[in-house]
């Protein structure tokens, strides 16, 4: 849908300007534009957004979820998926947390006979990751060619400094809050989001309407505000 839209506005510009634009977009980055009224909430709190759980609802293949990290903070947790349709996830998975013995065992032999033993596989899973770092599990998991990924919070996802250098989090000059940051529009434009720029004020741009657009005398302006009309 953000590409779509991006590329409607792409053609309009070509229309007018007769110059084209590459356009690009990253999952990663359209998610955070999806997920802005968590940032709201950590604006108005000072606090990163609290989670909201994760389990699959397209039926059980354990191990997938999120999965426990040290130093045991309410964020520090590493996400894993295992697909049901490669067999190797759960294979590489028994060996990268030392496991291997469970490779043989027909008891996990399946994705079916797993979802009878989640919460025993979970927590056999969940003894390795509380060994490591949530950045560490997701850097050997993943090495090991499983789906996986570091649970980021709306704070950390803020202060990362590869979004910030992409122009996907940008920080704008409010006129009266100051300084703010937030997400931008995610799909890049020739190499780069468009800028930000904060909503007007009320009333901000009201001299502009009324006598660059409408006409309306400076003196009828002025009188309409010293009558409070607008």
């Amino acid at each position: 849908m953000l590409m779509a839209i991006s590329i409607l506005g792409a053609l309009y510009r070509k229309k007018e300007t007769g110059q084209g634009q590459r356009l690009q977009v990253a999952m990663q980055d359209a998610i955070m534009h999806y997920i802005r009224v968590a940032f709201a909430r950590q604006a108005n709190t000072g606090q990163p957004a609290p989670r909201a759980g994760a389990k699959l609802l397209s039926g059980a293949n354990p191990p997938a979820g999120i999965f426990p990290c040290k130093p045991g903070g309410p964020n520090d947790y590493v996400y894993i998926y295992t697909s049901r349709t490669n067999p190797l996830h759960w294979q590489r998975l028994c060996e990268v947390i030392g496991r291997k013995d469970l490779i043989s065992d027909p008891r996990y032999a399946t994705g079916a006979v797993r979802a009878e033993r989640e919460a025993e596989i979970d927590e056999m899973v969940s003894q390795w990751t509380r060994t490591q770092t949530k950045h560490d599990a997701m850097r050997i998991i993943g090495a090991a060619g499983i789906p996986a990924g570091a649970v980021l919070d709306t704070m950390e996802l803020q202060n990362d400094p590869t979004f910030e250098a992409r122009g996907i989090m940008q920080t704008i000059q409010h006129p009266a809050n100051g300084p703010f940051k937030m997400p931008a529009w995610p799909v890049r434009h020739d190499g780069r989001p468009p800028e930000v720029k904060p909503a007007p004020l009320l009333g901000q741009h009201t001299d502009e309407v009324l006598g660059e657009w409408l006409g309306v005398p400076a003196a009828e302006v002025k009188a309409l505000k010293d009558k409070e009309i607008v």
